[in-house]
């Protein structure tokens, strides 16, 4: 199995699908997997490495790469720990926004909501808050921030934990939420790699329990310029960060295993975007022991092959694949390098406290070693870890609210007459706001969404609170909520009395292992829930000033109300953490004035975006195809390129001031023309020694199904366990997998994020804003390309900021053009070219409105 088996399978597997299935996508393979060079800022974090590496026997650097299995350690992730070094196990967390598993910790408003913000100082201070938190924990891996999903559609059940579905806006907020998780000291593993975009087939097991007959994972198609315009994009922006790690998905890419794909981890992760840090499995996304480690897999999580087996395709196997030469000793040497330099670089070495709490209970005393209920002591210490943050969780809170319509009736005095609180969403989960596990249910007010990457509410500050206590001061007005979206009776009598009437609806997504109300992790529709439409139809009918709130995981239809006369305000809100009602009382009682973009497109209905999760199976028990066929048009490419009128277009938001652009200019720069990376990498190094006393040290007493470097027998075969064990290597060893030998280099690698020229500026664009309106307020200048080809999108995000400005303030926004930004990706070359169309550069306050314009020219030998 772990050697020998599922590596044949895998191969032959690949070989018979090519033979019977031409049609089908395939994954060209890609070896051998490059190793570490410590270019650019790794290169001291890299020689640290090393030195540490060389030091370390074979078993204690396979301890570095293998889990020990879950719920064996207090972490969701622990690596083997190295005692003899003085080297602590290292600890993997999640999640993407704030600590999984965790008592004393704050809940942050989505990766979602900090798309809406289009700040990057927002961003950075969020990121830096939540690596705080993991650090004060313990933690030295935070499993986030996540770009995968993108969000091809708008029904996928995880898009709410990035950023939005355009790479840009994408790739520049993962880029400052990395640098603010690393520069406290906890290394960011950025997830989920790649095209993973829909939950339902994720993992066959998993879709098996929901009814499908399915033998394999889906698999996502998906051609090779979508792949790099697209897709690979913010992974690019995320590895010039300097993120650490990089978490290997479910999913299969063109029929290959996210984990098992050499194509996509060696060629375009570790070859063309430099990427100097480590890949680590997504749990129980590791398929096998050789395949995947020649693949370019460096870290297995949670290390069991199925949860609690004790079994592992790494451990004991590991060491004894490179023992018997399967798997050269460079190649382990480059993952436990390649894990130390990540330790070195955020330097992990000077600001690692103890791990003092656990993942499995909130009680301080407990199991040392949960899954197996083994060892008692303390095990949580109870440390809060929150400090200040609360702050910066209210203020990206309140930047995500989006003001989408307002007829002059925001914002609010806090002194009306009669204020209606209308939806189960403005109110509180009776079971209390942890009660479902890993928020899995659809109770009160929705704050975040489900599975894995949620953390534990502090405390939750709902909407109808915060409005109260907003108008209790006041002293002046009467509030009255119904929490209950099906009391018509109630609500009528309600709205009648009112002078204004706040309605709050949702509707939320999540993992797939967690199914609320049909909705199994990908939503089943995008429609409101819980009669949401009918809810804002009902008190519209009764209310000429209804104020609709949304809390959503992403667009939701509104066309049957968002133009009702009697609908006089909308305002979506997102997934705004704890400090939820207190933020939008901020906003929508004039505190912060709304400065927010929508990170997605509305449209009017959901065949506009063109593409939908897959539903059914469509391979008979085969792994499903999902072919990307839409290409590089999902959101507002797509409604551009169709010409569909949304209702609000993508980087839509109002403001309760207003805002004048004038005055764009473009200088062209000097910079050398662009040339292709040549040469060849060094020669893969070893480290250390490759052999050491293999067996279970004399006397060691072993946590049972604990997965352990060593080896319970001489005999190798009985060692592994695997039933094809002594097969020739040739049989699961792809050709060059193991060729240590100096590599070329790729045209288009060469530096973090890829060809050093692709990052150098062009372009000067400066465009003079002015803000005309009677209130300090912020504005987000977007710029945009129209790149001019046929097979371009009609105009792409390029750049943008937040901006501040008082009432008749003017500023001089300036931001510049790189190669990469007017370049498409020519799969023949193998590169980025400039193509011959004309170029233009736009500039506006959302995607739809681009109230500036001017043409790009320069020469061709410049480009």
């Amino acid at each position: 199995m772990w050697l020998g088996w599922l590596s044949v399978a895998v191969v032959l597997a690949a070989r018979a699908t090519a033979t019977e299935q031409p049609s089908w996508a395939y994954s060209p393979p890609y070896y051998p997997s490059p190793w570490a060079s410590g270019q650019g800022e790794w290169e001291d974090a890299y020689d640290k490495a090393r030195t540490f590496v060389s030091q370390l026997t074979l078993t204690e650097k396979v301890n570095l790469t293998t889990g020990v299995g879950w719920m064996e350690e207090a972490c969701v992730g622990q690596v083997g720990a190295i005692p003899r070094m003085g080297f602590r196990s290292l600890c993997m967390q999640d999640g993407p926004l704030g600590i999984r598993f965790a008592d004393y910790v704050t809940a942050f408003p989505a990766g979602i909501n900090v798309g809406a913000t289009w700040s990057k100082d927002l961003a950075y201070l969020r990121g830096r808050a939540m690596g705080a938190e993991q650090r004060d924990k313990g933690v030295d891996v935070q499993l986030g921030p996540a770009i995968g999903p993108l969000g091809r559609s708008p029904d996928g059940g995880r898009n709410w934990e990035g950023f939005g579905p355009d790479p840009v806006l994408s790739g520049n907020l993962v880029s400052q939420t990395i640098k603010g998780i690393q520069d406290v000291g906890v290394i960011a593993c950025v997830k989920h790699f790649i095209a993973n975009e829909q939950e339902r087939f994720r993992q066959a097991p998993e879709a098996r329990g929901y009814g499908f007959n399915i033998s394999e994972s889906s698999s996502s198609n998906v051609d090779d310029v979508t792949m790099h315009e697209l897709y690979l994009w913010p992974f690019a922006d995320a590895v010039r960060a300097g993120v650490g790690a990089v978490m290997c998905s479910y999913n299969q890419i063109n029929n290959s295993y996210g984990c098992s794909n050499s194509y996509t981890q060696n060629k375009l992760l570790k070859g063309e975007l430099g990427f100097q840090g480590f890949i680590m499995s997504d749990w129980q996304a590791h398929h096998s022991g050789v395949g995947d480690a020649l693949a370019g897999l460096d870290m297995s999580m949670p290390g069991d092959t199925l949860f609690l087996t004790g079994r592992s395709y790494w451990g004991p196997n590991l060491t004894i694949a490179v023992t018997n030469g399967t798997i050269p000793q460079w190649r382990v040497d480059d993952m436990a390098v390649r894990i130390m330099a990540a330790y070195y670089k955020v330097h992990r070495d000077r600001s690692q406290v103890p791990i003092n709490f656990n993942s499995w209970t909130r009680n301080e005393f407990g199991y040392l070693h949960a899954g197996v209920q083994e060892g008692y002591g303390r095990v949580n210490e109870k440390i809060n870890v929150r400090g200040r943050h609360a702050v910066v969780a209210r203020k990206v809170a309140s930047a995500s609210t989006v003001l989408l319509k307002n007829n002059g009736v925001l914002p609010l005095n806090g002194k009306e007459d009669f204020t209606a609180i209308v939806g189960e969403d403005a109110g509180p989960n009776l079971w209390g706001p942890n009660s479902c596990p890993d928020r899995g249910c659809a109770n009160g007010t929705l704050a975040m969404g489900w599975g894995s990457g949620t953390a534990d509410f502090p405390y939750l500050v709902t909407p109808a609170q915060a409005i109260e206590s907003e108008i209790a001061l006041k002293g002046v007005g009467n509030v009255m909520s119904v929490f209950d979206n099906y009391a018509t009776s109630q609500i009528k009598s309600v709205v009648s009395q009112s002078t204004v009437s706040l309605v709050f609806v949702n509707a939320g997504s999540g993992e797939g292992y967690i199914s609320v109300d049909g909705n199994e992790g990908d939503r089943k529709n995008l429609t409101l829930w819980k009669n949401g439409d009918e809810l804002v139809e009902t008190v519209a009918s009764l209310c000429n000033n209804t104020i609709v709130v949304m809390h959503t995981a992403g667009p939701v239809l509104v066309d049957k109300w968002y133009d009702h006369p009697n609908v006089t305000a909308i305002l979506w809100a997102g997934l705004p953490g704890q400090e939820s009602g207190n933020a939008l009382a901020d906003v929508i009682y004039g505190r912060v004035n709304p400065g927010a973009k929508s990170p997605f497109t509305w449209g009017k209905t959901a065949e506009d975006y063109g593409v939908s999760i897959l539903k059914a199976p469509n391979a008979g028990t085969k792994a499903p195809q999902v072919d990307f066929k839409e290409g590089i048009f999902i959101d507002y490419r797509r409604f551009d390129k169709m010409n569909t009128e949304p209702i609000y277009e993508f980087g839509f938001g109002l403001s309760y001031t207003t805002f004048a652009f004038s005055d764009i200019r473009i200088e062209s720069l000097q910079a050398e023309p662009y040339a292709p990376t040549e040469g060849y990498t060094t020669p893969a190094p070893n480290f250390g020694n490759s052999s050491d006393e293999l067996q279970f040290p004399s006397g060691f007493s072993q946590v049972r199904l604990y997965i352990y470097p060593w080896l319970n027998s001489t005999n190798l075969k009985e060692a592994s366990m695997d039933p094809e064990y002594g097969l020739p290597t040739e049989e699961y060893v792809p050709p060059g997998a193991t060729d240590g030998r100096s590599q070329p280099l790729l045209a288009a690698g060469g530096g973090p994020g890829g060809n050093p020229g692709l990052y150098e500026e062009l372009f000067k664009v400066s465009v003079t804003i002015t803000n005309t309106g009677k209130k300090t307020g912020d504005e987000v200048p977007q710029l945009y390309v129209s790149l001019g080809g046929p097979n371009d999108a009609k105009v792409v995000l390029r750049g943008f900021d937040r901006i501040t400005l008082r009432p008749g303030q003017s500023t001089v926004w300036r931001t510049s053009l790189t190669r990469r930004d007017i370049s498409n990706w020519d799969p023949v070359a193998q590169n980025w070219v400039v193509t011959a169309h004309p170029k233009t550069v736009y500039v506006g306050n959302s995607s739809r409105n681009l109230l500036l314009s001017a043409p790009l020219t320069s020469s061709s030998a410049r480009l």
